[in-house]
């Protein structure tokens, strides 16, 4: 068995890594403003899609079937056997719905769809983990059965945005309240549950104290266990940087990332958004 991957762009993974890595292929979800369709990460960069968002209208759709097909082709081509494809959450967006529809198409080689029920980096960790998993030659179900321990048990998606504005905008409010914290400056810390759709899990009066929340709520899940993180922000890097400082005096560490959010979920979130990623470490 010779196992590929193919994930989208929401992994928020770097193209240096998916270049490092032969058997990766990304396929960018779609961002539309002006009449024109660009692929994220790939066509348009995150200074573009922030600027048009505030005068114009910026949409985001389903990665092109073409790239999708494509990348099932090359692997096809080198002789690959099987193909994981892991997906953004289907509770996010229709990219699994679309892809599984679309590997239906394939005889010829072996195609796995995998719902990570998340996004950001939090799915990114999840094709790391698959990428490491099938270089130590695991068989696909024992791939699966540890990505599902790492997705429901051993890792936490954890974001605050200054305003829910976008969410409602782009549909993606989930089971988010809203109102009230529009009126009373009262932020929201959201995870994605198990469903794969976005919830509460606490508030915070301000941004200040609602980054102490996500900080407590990264505590109440790993208290002192080893962790890797990955932290996200829209545009401010200084706020992220000093978020990063925290975190690190605060908690057992082994790696700790600062990275921009991907331009496909910038526009579901806004400029000013901030995220913590964390997944438990073994050693």
């Amino acid at each position: 068995m010779k196992i590929a991957v193919i994930t989208d762009s929401s992994s928020n993974l770097s193209l240096d890594y998916i270049k490092s890595n032969p058997n990766l292929a990304m396929t960018p979800l779609m961002i539309s403003f002006e009449d024109a369709f660009y692929r994220d990460l790939v066509e348009v960069d995150y200074k573009t899609v922030y600027e048009k968002l505030m005068v114009t209208s910026v949409t985001t759709s389903l990665p092109s079937l073409e790239d999708f097909d494509q990348a099932v082709m090359k692997f096809q081509k080198e002789g690959y056997t099987d193909i994981l494809v892991i997906t953004i959450s289907s509770g996010l967006s229709g990219t699994f719905n679309g892809f599984n529809t679309a590997a239906g198409e394939y005889t010829d080689i072996n195609i796995h769809m995998y719902d990570s029920k998340t996004l950001s980096m939090a799915l990114g960790y999840i094709v790391k983990e698959a990428i490491d998993l099938i270089k130590k030659d695991l068989p696909l179900p024992q791939i699966i059965k540890k990505l599902n321990k790492l997705r429901y048990e051993e890792s936490l998606a954890l974001f605050t945005v200054e305003t829910l504005k976008w969410l409602k905008k782009g549909g993606r409010i989930g089971k988010v309240e809203g109102t009230i914290g529009e009126l009373l400056h009262v932020k929201p810390v959201i995870t994605v549950n198990d469903d794969g759709v976005y919830v509460t899990l606490s508030k915070g009066f301000g941004m200040s104290r609602t980054l102490i929340a996500l900080r407590q709520a990264l505590r109440d899940k790993f208290s002192q266990e080893l962790i890797d993180v990955t932290i996200h922000y829209g545009d401010n890097l200084e706020k992220a940087n000093s978020l990063k400082a925290k975190i690190e005096a605060e908690f057992n560490i082994n790696t700790i990332d600062v990275v921009q959010l991907t331009p496909v979920l910038g526009i579901h979130t806004g400029p000013e958004m901030y995220a913590l990623i964390a997944k438990k470490v073994h050693k």
